[in-house]
């Protein structure tokens, strides 16, 4: 519909989708990575491919990020030298906000494209945030913040009020510990690998963990995710919109 490209570009996908790990209750994150060269002028050409793409995907479901980490916002549609220099900046100077960017962007996969040029912003990430001590402490202090919903006596924790009363929500205290606990792994290994279970496997074979708890983790991971897609299912199948809060007694 608006034919040929104007220069080289990659569609990347992120998060959740960027680690192939989407459940029916996912948002969408993407971006644009162009080729060097491309000019303001060409913008108009991306920006209309990005509308198309992220109506497309909220109209199947996959609802537009409230975040606005998306094609469409001009910020996350930029050349190859930008995308590196943003990534430098929130390794070297990583503030809140950053390390916030960083776990969403450290997921990237490209969807359609040139891979060339996310392999090369892959490389030039890799290089940066290997060795960087303070860099991955900070990413370890932020990645704490996601807890296994367990109390004093191994018992679980529950939410006591509103509307998930008597729920875990399975993604945040279930598999995003895993994935942090994977991505810092993986990157303290000099790995940019993109998948949870990948980056467990080459933090293994890195020493970054014993093979025993990568391989622990990869089952707790599996055992998590399966029931969430059931409970899910379950929803669906009544006619309910699929959340990620499951009572323990289920």
């Amino acid at each position: 519909r608006l034919g040929p490209p104007p220069c080289g570009f990659a569609w990347v996908a992120m998060g959740s989708q960027g680690r192939a790990e989407q459940s029916a209750k996912s948002d969408q994150d993407n971006a644009l990575v162009l080729a060097e060269g491309a000019t303001p002028e060409m913008d108009g050409y991306f920006e209309s491919m990005a509308k198309t793409v992220n109506d497309g995907l909220d109209a199947c479901g996959y609802v537009y990020c409230p975040g606005e980490v998306m094609a469409s916002n001009p910020k996350w549609r930029q050349p190859l030298s930008v995308w590196q220099n943003y990534f430098h900046r929130w390794i070297t100077v990583p503030e809140q906000k950053a390390l916030m960017h960083a776990n969403i962007f450290f997921d990237l996969r490209c969807i359609a494209g040139d891979k060339g040029l996310v392999e090369n912003l892959k490389e030039s990430i890799r290089s940066s945030a290997q060795g960087n001590e303070i860099f991955l402490a900070l990413m370890a202090r932020n990645a704490m913040t996601f807890q296994p919903p367990l109390g004093l006596f191994r018992q679980f924790v529950v939410e006591r009020s509103g509307e998930h009363q008597k729920t875990l929500d399975i993604k945040l205290r279930g598999i995003m510990p895993i994935v942090e606990i994977a991505r810092l792994r993986s990157l303290a290994a000099g790995q940019m690998r993109i998948g949870t279970r990948n980056r467990l496997k080459a933090a293994a074979v890195a020493g970054e963990l014993t093979k025993t708890d990568a391989e622990n983790l990869q089952d707790a991971l599996d055992f998590i995710e399966r029931l969430r897609l059931e409970h899910q299912s379950r929803q669906m199948a009544m006619g309910e919109a699929p959340d990620n809060h499951l009572a323990p007694d289920q």
